[in-house]
């Protein structure tokens, strides 16, 4: 008994006001939009269009291995013309074609949007795992996108397609984290997410951005889009 006394005279710890208990269920964003038949749809639409394009661009890369000079359907004029992103150095970075990567990852991404559209919950070190890999994805797509105009001078409309569905599907990805609190953030930042994805902020940011990059390609390159 007196070390139940010690331990009731004991006072306190002090709380982390960064750290605490999960949100309850009640105060989760509510709505078609926030619900996994959404979510996890958009991701699967998306990454079934990056799946496309990857195969579309790994028959183009197999054609150009045979011969560079190869007319390719998407050889439109100056700018646009995937043969020429195609025949550059950065289109196999890894010494294969690039997208050869998109064709292995794309399926791992639809599994976990079918799985996740069936109410499947995933651990959350999975998550957080995919999450990461999915902003290393992110972040390789948009340095291909700036070599592409600023390097090498030429657009290639399948690349374009996958850097989009992959922005859409790093996005839906978050999204599906933030409510699922999969990131292991401080709780502070965590309700503040919550709240932006409650308020909707993060599908006016995901469309912002994107209109931004078409207004940005439309300023680089201009009347020669369409010469």
């Amino acid at each position: 008994m007196p070390n139940a006394s010690r331990a009731a005279q004991r006072p306190a710890e002090p709380t982390d006001p960064d750290r605490g208990t999960p949100e309850a269920e009640d105060d989760l964003p509510s709505g078609w939009r926030h619900s996994n038949g959404w979510i996890f749809g958009v991701m699967l639409v998306a990454a079934a269009l990056s799946l496309l394009g990857s195969f579309v661009l790994s028959n183009d890369a197999v054609i150009l291995a045979g011969n560079k000079n190869a007319a390719l359907t998407c050889n439109v004029n100056a700018v646009i013309s995937c043969g020429t992103v195609g025949n550059s150095w950065q289109a196999a970075l890894l010494g294969f074609p690039n997208a050869f990567l998109g064709v292995a990852f794309a399926p791992v991404v639809m599994t976990i949007a079918v799985a996740g559209m069936a109410g499947v919950r995933f651990p959350r070190w999975f998550m957080l795992g995919a999450q990461l890999m999915y902003t290393i994805a992110l972040g390789f797509a948009y340095w291909l996108f700036s070599q592409s105009m600023f390097v090498i001078g030429a657009l290639c409309p399948w690349c374009l397609l996958v850097m989009l569905a992959t922005t859409v599907s790093f996005a839906t990805l978050l999204h599906a984290n933030v409510l699922q609190d999969n990131l292991y953030l401080p709780r502070r930042l965590q309700r503040r997410l919550l709240e932006m994805v409650r308020s909707d902020v993060d599908a006016y940011l995901l469309v912002t951005w994107i209109v931004l990059l078409a207004a940005s390609i439309v300023l680089k390159y201009g009347s020669r889009l369409l010469a």
